[in-house]
């Protein structure tokens, strides 16, 4: 057999991901602190990229030449020219008009909607409250001072002693025992050793914790894993006599035991893997993590507002788009002086990549605000009526609306948050997945969370509402839900279970 060589003309399909393409991904999932410490990073390392400490309300200059384009020289067009957003020219998208290349505006109005019901703040918990433009109104200044005086975990439970016991005996008993908290939770004293110290009975220091262990939050004050386990499963209505014998044999599922200990408890399957869902749903060290800093205020990335005249404007928040300019006048002085080649290629690798930088940011801007314009078409009923009109929605929705990847459409979604009149939302929150309604129709997984809180919220104290007969209402309001997805739902609102209720209602109106 003989080896010989020959030509050959091939014809093949490949993705190649350019360090540009990389960047540009990169900068569409980053948050808006972590894109501040990126471009910080950047300017670091490039000599030709400099911050423009000018303010946002600066008219001098550009990103290369001026800082901001004239309304005719706006484009739709990511391959335009390499322009960073700035207030005064924060990329906007389409107006909702069906026209898909609209002129970027440093505003995008919207003249199919309304005005939100009940427009005059945030609904309730479900959103947080923020500062929509930092160092412009300075009003929620007390709000974010309060934010930085952390509340101890000691200081919740005095608290919550001070409301539940009026004798001053058991106050100071319940004192000594939150005291006596071990850094997970636990119980770190004895009955016995707290009555001695006390001089008082142990009964009595028996009865003070009975009352501590239904505090916030659920499982402090256990004197054992088993009784932790057992205090959050009462919680949440859930301590049936099946999972009280599960308790009992903890070791056996410490050991593997799985198969031996469905054997022993009689049980199917199906019920097992469920109960050893919850175990592990569990917080086996309740006490762990709750004296950590405070909690910081959220920055919106997105800012929308009303209309007169029932209309909605979307814009970029100036206070997270990092400003960022290209020094071309120190470029030309330093280009004219090179001479030799590799300062040259270097030079111009540099300026290569600072301009593509500015491309990136601008893009990412375009990007942030065409999603964030679908998502408010898309939910129109919740900014007009609310929670309860929130309508189910999936990334592919969006994502064919305005003709991006889902991809895509899920990076610019993480960590972005938008400022409303019903308050500040994660980009995420308005995507909810679906549950069965009547007639075939789907009402959205939030809308129902809203609709069991307002019912609790409603429930008469003499007549406490159980997940079986809010599923029975629910149904008969056409929404087709089992009992264990209602428990999930009011778990993950942290709405105590039924029994918790009556006991807590009962104390008030003691």
């Amino acid at each position: 057999m003989s080896v010989s060589q020959r030509l050959e003309v091939r014809q093949s399909q490949s993705l190649v991901m350019t360090p540009q393409l990389q960047q540009a991904i990169k900068l569409l999932q980053l948050s808006n602190l972590e894109l501040s410490d990126y471009v910080a990073s950047e300017i670091e390392q490039n000599p030709l990229l400099r911050a423009d400490e000018r303010g946002p309300a600066s008219e001098e200059g550009d990103w290369r030449e001026r800082s901001a384009p004239d309304q005719s020289e706006r484009s739709a067009d990511p391959q335009g020219p390499a322009e960073a957003p700035d207030s005064a020219a924060t990329a906007a998208s389409d107006v909702l008009t069906g026209e898909r290349d609209a002129p970027l505006d440093a505003e995008t109005t919207y003249d199919d909607l309304g005005p939100a019901d009940g427009a005059a703040g945030p609904l309730g918990d479900t959103a947080g409250l923020t500062r929509s433009r930092g160092g412009e109104t300075g009003e929620f200044t007390d709000f974010e001072q309060r934010l930085g005086q952390a509340e101890s975990l000691r200081d919740r439970l005095v608290a919550q002693l001070q409301l539940s016991l009026t004798e001053d005996g058991d106050r100071l008993i319940g004192l000594t025992l939150i005291d006596s908290l071990t850094e997970s939770g636990y119980l770190g004293i004895s009955l016995a050793e707290a009555a001695a110290q006390l001089s008082v009975a142990e009964s009595e220091v028996e009865r003070v914790l009975r009352v501590l262990q239904g505090f916030e939050p659920t499982g402090l004050f256990a004197r054992t894993l088993r009784e932790c386990l057992a205090l959050q499963l009462a919680e949440r209505d859930r301590l049936d006599p099946l999972m009280s014998r599960l308790l009992e044999h903890l070791e056996m599922i410490a050991d593997g035991e799985t198969a031996k200990l469905r054997k022993l408890l009689g049980c199917d399957a199906e019920d097992f893997t469920d109960m050893m869902a919850e175990i592990r749903s569990l917080d086996p060290r309740p006490g762990s993590g709750l004296d950590s800093g405070p909690a910081e205020a959220v920055v919106p990335d997105v800012l929308m507002r009303a209309l007169p005249g029932g209309a909605w404007s979307l814009e970029l928040n100036p206070d997270t788009l990092p400003r960022v300019l290209v020094d071309r006048a120190y470029y030309t002085r330093v280009a004219g002086s090179c001479r030799r080649k590799q300062d040259k290629d270097y030079l111009s690798e540099q300026l290569q990549s600072a301009n593509w930088l500015v491309k990136a940011l601008h893009q990412r801007a375009t990007t942030i605000i065409k999603v964030a314009a679908e998502l408010v078409r898309q939910q129109d009923g919740f900014f007009r009526h609310g929670v309860s009109h929130l309508k189910p929605l999936i990334l592919r929705d969006v994502a064919e609306a305005i003709e991006l990847h889902e991809s895509t459409v899920s990076r610019v979604t993480a960590n972005k948050f938008i400022a409303t009149p019903r308050g500040t939302f994660e980009l995420k929150y308005f995507f909810t997945t679906a549950v069965s309604g009547a007639n075939g129709t789907e009402v959205s997984a939030e809308s129902v969370r809203h609709r069991i809180r307002a019912m609790i919220e409603d429930e008469s104290p003499k007549k406490i509402l159980s997940d079986d007969t809010i599923v029975d209402h629910l149904r008969g309001e056409g929404i087709d839900i089992a009992r264990r997805t209602v428990a999930k739902y009011r778990e993950s609102m942290r709405i105590p279970s039924s029994v918790q209720r009556r006991r807590q209602k009962a104390m008030m109106a003691f």
